[in-house]
């Protein structure tokens, strides 16, 4: 009986499946390691040797990563920078201003045009053939009439909204000026995401941040709330802890007021916990008796605490109606 033909991946593919594979493994290893920092100084000393392990670990794919992007073919460019191939013998390549001055091209001649698409909001890539200019591309994406109005309601209740892009800055400021944004910190490489969270934490802000890419799973977990699309990637999702499924931004309005009326809801279920054994409890000790003769019945005791139960559960019922 015949034997099918083996499939053989293509090298460039095999470099992106490794690529993800350890861009995984490094969000998984960054969720643990701040879960750690955020023990108490006592837990996190007897866990010194895990923790100096955990770091080993870390600088190991980074160096895995290096390693990877040294050796895999020039076609492939894991950060996404640019695109390299050949068409009849002819180097071609698409990408921004930094590679063309990589590849000795000169874009004076379209710098002008280059900048106006900027300064719409456009990234523009540059196309070079045979070792010259051939053109240039701009692109953009439209923005939602949802997120314009879920960073409006994001104002509205004082949060600081910043974008991080590896945009050019001029198309970043087009960009956050439409949107209204608070700050903008542009031309990020994707594995610098993460380290640019870490500095507005070492800033002393809490940081949310949200994002669907496989690139940005490290930054994602890095982050006090990651927050990943329903549209994207299976490593943003599973690195995040929170999901918009169908990723419109105003889900975060709608976690952030979840997330209010359920501690609210802790709080007063807490108080209907207590209040019955704080009453209660006195009471059926005889603390009453000497100067009222009062005893509490088993009885009345036992409806009290069942009573106690049904308000703590119809109490959380409540957020059924939470307005969202």
């Amino acid at each position: 009986m015949p034997q099918a033909k083996e499939e053989k991946m293509d090298v460039k593919d095999y470099c992106r499946n490794v690529e993800m594979e350890l861009t995984s493994w490094k969000a998984k290893l960054y969720d643990v390691i701040r879960k750690v920092d955020a023990m108490p100084t006592g837990s996190k000393q007897k866990m010194s040797q895990q923790i100096e392990g955990f770091h080993m670990i870390m600088t190991e794919l980074d160096d895995r990563i290096d390693q990877l992007r040294t050796e895999c073919p020039a076609e492939w460019s894991p950060q996404q920078k640019e695109i390299l191939g050949r068409i009849d013998d002819l180097a071609v390549g698409l990408g921004n201003q930094p590679l063309m001055a990589d590849l000795g091209v000169n874009v004076a001649a379209m710098s002008e045009q280059a900048e106006s698409l900027r300064r719409e909001g456009q990234t523009v890539m540059f196309v070079s053939v045979g070792g010259q200019l051939a053109g240039l591309l701009g692109v953009a994406d439209p923005i939602k009439d949802s997120t314009l109005e879920a960073i409006e309601q994001l104002h509205g209740e004082g949060l600081r909204i910043v974008m991080l892009t590896g945009d050019n800055r001029t198309t970043a400021d087009a960009v956050a000026q439409k949107l209204g944004l608070d700050d903008v910190l542009s031309e990020v490489l994707p594995d610098q995401k993460a380290q640019k969270v870490k500095q507005l934490q070492g800033e002393g802000r809490v940081v949310a941040m949200a994002g669907d890419g496989i690139n940005d799973a490290p930054a994602l977990a890095q982050a006090q709330v990651g927050i990943a699309m329903g549209t994207g990637t299976d490593v943003a999702m599973a690195s995040a802890g929170v999901t918009l499924v169908k990723g419109d931004l105003r889900g975060i309005v709608r976690a952030r007021r979840v997330s209010r009326a359920t501690m609210r809801n802790i709080k007063q279920n807490l108080f209907f916990a207590f209040i019955y054994n704080a009453l209660g409890v006195p009471i059926a000790a005889g603390v009453l008796y000497p100067a009222f003769g009062l005893l509490l019945s088993p009885i009345i005791a036992a409806a009290a605490m069942s009573f106690s139960s049904v308000s703590v559960v119809g109490n959380a019922l409540r957020l059924r109606r939470a307005g969202l």
